[in-house]
């Protein structure tokens, strides 16, 4: 080239990149306070199986669909016959027998409001969290979170209990409605009987006077248990047993140790697990391990760390949008035994990219590594849990929605 021409088009090379460095990236559009997510992996249809895997610790799985008609599916809990009981973000409540789900949805669910694309701005959800009491077989009792309609037609989030009998609810009792319960409710129940309520948080976390961003610990008459950490405290609800929660997602119990451990979905990453113990302060929304939607650090002075506050044991950033949790103790998966299993729902806020992430742990419930299974197959994974034959129960959070087990390959 001739020397003139190519002084020239470097010059002008440069003049145009320096033109852009001083303009900057494109601005990204925003949707109320977060980024638009992108959709070219989002909406794809799963494959009819079944798919095989090869997996970190050796062990071959094959994963297939055992249950089918299931619309947005919510939360997973096995009833002691061995029939699965799901929660969906319609609002029904569904019951699978032998990997065949009733057509006929639970009788007696109260009239709920649900909306909006499941994971998409303002989705709303009708059902929520389920839980079955430790005595099922001889009281019939299950606890759940209802997005539930009032004579106004205006909405309040409620955690009802009632006894479940020949594919209906009887006898059902409010436990707590309103007074700040948000969508993101979480149940369990550990074999003491005591029901355990994550409620996702505002800005009123911090707040002992109030039950948003609370871990609650109650009877499972609805009672706080009278030994709850804050019980007789001057400004905190005896309901408390553990406080500065942000998005409640998921909640097991670990069976090694009897403790309860909790999902947390973070801002724009910073998703958690943390370890309930009673009276700690978890830090939302004074502190996280992720940014802000707009992209500043939410901890104070842009620092992530949770100084003052209680760490969580595991934490995804970018995040996983973490959902339904538990531990596998089952042998016919025993290269697995002990292992947390915690579904996401996309991971680095790409939609389209859900997961299950297999996390392992020493002794004293620290992480050592972790695994990414099923996130080729493009669906949402909203729970997951052990069933009573020793296999994994992965619930989709699709509008065709479906629970995939997890089995050794053959």
């Amino acid at each position: 080239m001739n020397p003139l021409r190519t002084t020239l088009f470097l010059a002008m090379t440069f003049s145009a990149a320096a033109a852009v460095a001083q303009q900057g990236p494109p601005e990204v559009p925003f949707a109320m306070g977060v980024p638009v997510a992108p959709t070219g992996l989002q909406d794809q249809v799963l494959p009819p199986g079944p798919f095989r895997y090869r997996t970190a610790e050796q062990m071959d799985i094959n994963v297939r669909v055992w249950a089918r008609g299931l619309e947005t599916p919510y939360a997973m809990a096995f009833l002691p016959n061995g029939d699965l009981l799901v929660t969906e973000r319609t609002g029904k409540l569904r019951l699978v027998h032998n990997g065949v789900t009733d057509p006929k949805p639970i009788e007696g669910v109260p009239q709920t409001k649900f909306g909006g694309k499941s994971g998409g701005l303002g989705a709303t959800h009708g059902l929520t969290g389920l839980a079955v009491h430790p005595q099922f077989a001889q009281n019939h009792l299950i606890y759940f979170a209802a997005n539930r309609v009032l004579k106004d037609n205006s909405t309040e989030i409620a955690i009802i209990r009632a006894r479940l009998e020949n594919g209906a609810l009887h006898d059902q009792k409010e436990l707590l409605a309103g007074e700040g319960l948000r969508g993101t409710v979480a149940l369990t129940m550990t074999k003491d009987g005591k029901l355990w309520v994550a409620n996702g948080s505002g800005e009123d976390a911090q707040d002992p006077s109030k039950i948003t961003g609370k871990v609650l610990r109650l009877n499972d008459d609805g009672t706080p248990a009278a030994d709850n950490p804050f019980v007789g405290k001057a400004g905190y609800r005896p309901e408390i047993y553990t406080m500065g929660h942000r998005s409640t997602l998921g909640l097991t119990v670990n069976p090694y140790t009897n403790e309860v451990w909790l999902s947390e979905m973070g801002p724009n990453g910073g998703d958690e697990i943390n370890v309930l113990r009673a009276g700690k302060n978890y830090g939302w929304p004074r502190v996280s391990l992720g940014r802000t939607y707009p992209g500043p650090w939410q901890s104070k002075d842009n620092i992530p760390t949770h100084e003052g506050f209680e760490p969580p044991v595991v934490y995804w950033t970018p995040a996983i949008a973490v959902a339904g949790l538990t531990f596998y103790t089952g042998d016919k998966l025993p290269k697995w035994t002990g292992n947390l299993f915690v579904g996401g729902l996309r991971y680095g806020e790409v939609p389209g990219t859900g997961r299950l992430d297999r996390v392992l742990l020493n002794p004293k419930g620290e992480e050592l590594r972790r695994e990414t299974l099923l996130q080729d197959l493009h669906q949402r994974i909203r729970d997951v849990k052990q069933g009573p034959d020793g296999l994994l129960y992965v619930a989709t959070d699709e509008v065709d929605g479906v629970i995939l087990v997890i089995e050794p390959a053959t």
